[in-house]
């Protein structure tokens, strides 16, 4: 038995510009304080319902089954394929990063067979072998991949994907984890079936809630399996008991919902309206065009090009001779800054530079250039003073 004398927990003030999470807005951490009520309360109820509200704005959807499920991303994942994939159905996963393996692995556990189109990381997707990977397995039932690939920084082709899943009688499960409120992202106009995200990217909220929404396809997909969910949590004909009430009856028990975390998605969600999603889209690309023309003017490069890069995630590749742990380290210590590492293919190229939600300011450009160039300078790396911070300055808003 442990002696240990516990003390409160005082973490320091961090500027997160990693993967995620981001910084959380003042708002939102205010929110979060406020009083709890029970997840059965007729006041949190009518919270539930404009959160539904919020949701379909930000996924641009007219979906009745759109909720935040009550876990971060990766359940939301998980609730897409359990809810989604029978075991023996074929499911055509593309991979161009990290992510797209853990769809594969979903596939597998939930029972079906995964056929996997790999692209190189940083790379585009091409969609002539997705259509042949469609054309080869005419039995596939699902289209699974990544909008915005966090471990690489690549935006895939979503509306192009959607289009050829349809034309193939698929349905489509897509990871949209970091583009939610971030990408441009239309999930009726394009034909997503099935989406999932998180809330600690692009929405300024904490970890541990991922927003879903399924069309009436998937819906009716789900109403006609033919064995059980192996998942008792994320059985959507058990959790939607709880979160539709448009039959306008009594909400069935499921689970204790996070009350206070719903706050945060509440007033993230609110914030969102009041800024526009286009205009918050705007903001994020504005930013990472400071962070481009800061980076290039010390001699970084993205690795993943233009056509094809995401605003949120950039990827930076390392020159030759910096060590680039040492880097992040130096930055986290005298900068109190955190940017992430390279995942997979990529350890120990790159960078990941998160510029997302409440980190997508011009302070957070500005101290995360300051922070690298003084970074590089103390492993001898030959800049000009000020160049990073000075090239993003003349970069239009």
């Amino acid at each position: 038995m442990s002696n240990q004398k516990l003390t409160s927990f005082n973490p320091p003030q961090r500027l997160l510009m990693g993967p995620g999470p981001s910084d959380i807005h003042p708002r939102v951490l205010a929110a979060m304080a406020r009083p709890t009520v029970g997840h059965l309360d007729p006041a949190f109820q009518t919270m539930m319902e404009e959160i539904k509200a919020g949701l379909r704005y930000a996924f641009q959807t007219e979906n009745a089954l759109t909720f935040p499920v009550s876990a971060p991303g990766s359940a939301g994942m998980e609730c897409c394929f359990v809810n989604l994939v029978e075991p023996g159905d074929t499911v055509i996963v593309i991979q161009h990063g990290a992510f797209g393996g853990r769809m594969k692995e979903n596939v597998e556990r939930a029972g079906g067979h995964a056929v996997l189109v790999a692209f190189e990381w940083g790379q585009p997707i091409e969609l002539e072998s997705v259509r042949a990977a469609l054309e080869t397995h005419a039995s596939a039932k699902i289209l699974a991949f990544v909008h915005a690939e966090t471990s690489t920084g690549v935006s895939a082709p979503a509306k192009e994907l959607c289009d050829l899943a349809q034309a193939h009688d698929c349905l489509t499960i897509v990871d949209c984890v970091t583009s939610l409120g971030g990408s441009e992202l239309k999930v009726d106009e394009w034909g997503i079936d099935a989406a999932y995200s998180g809330t600690q990217k692009c929405l300024s909220c904490p970890p541990g809630i991922s927003p879903v929404t399924f069309s009436e396809r998937a819906a009716d997909k789900i109403k006609q399996r033919q064995s059980s969910v192996q998942s008792w949590f994320l059985d959507l004909s058990l959790v939607m008991a709880y979160w539709d009430n448009s039959g306008g009856g009594a909400r069935t028990y499921h689970h204790t919902a996070p009350v206070n975390a719903m706050y945060a998605l509440h007033e993230g969600l609110v914030m969102l309206q009041e800024e526009g999603l286009e205009e918050a889209q705007m903001r994020h690309h504005a930013m990472h065009q400071k962070l481009k023309a800061g980076l290039e003017s010390l001699g970084l490069g993205l690795i993943v090009d233009e056509s094809h890069r995401l605003s949120q995630l950039n990827t930076v590749s390392i020159p030759d001779g910096i060590d680039e742990a040492a880097v992040r380290q130096y930055v986290l210590q005298k900068y109190d800054l955190e940017i992430g590492a390279g995942l997979g293919a990529l350890a120990g190229k790159v960078w990941r530079i998160g510029l997302m939600g409440s980190s997508a300011t011009e302070r957070h450009v500005m101290t995360c250039l300051t922070a690298l160039e003084d970074a590089l300078k103390a492993q001898q790396y030959s800049v000009q003073d000020g160049a990073g911070t000075a090239a993003a300055m003349a970069v239009e808003d």
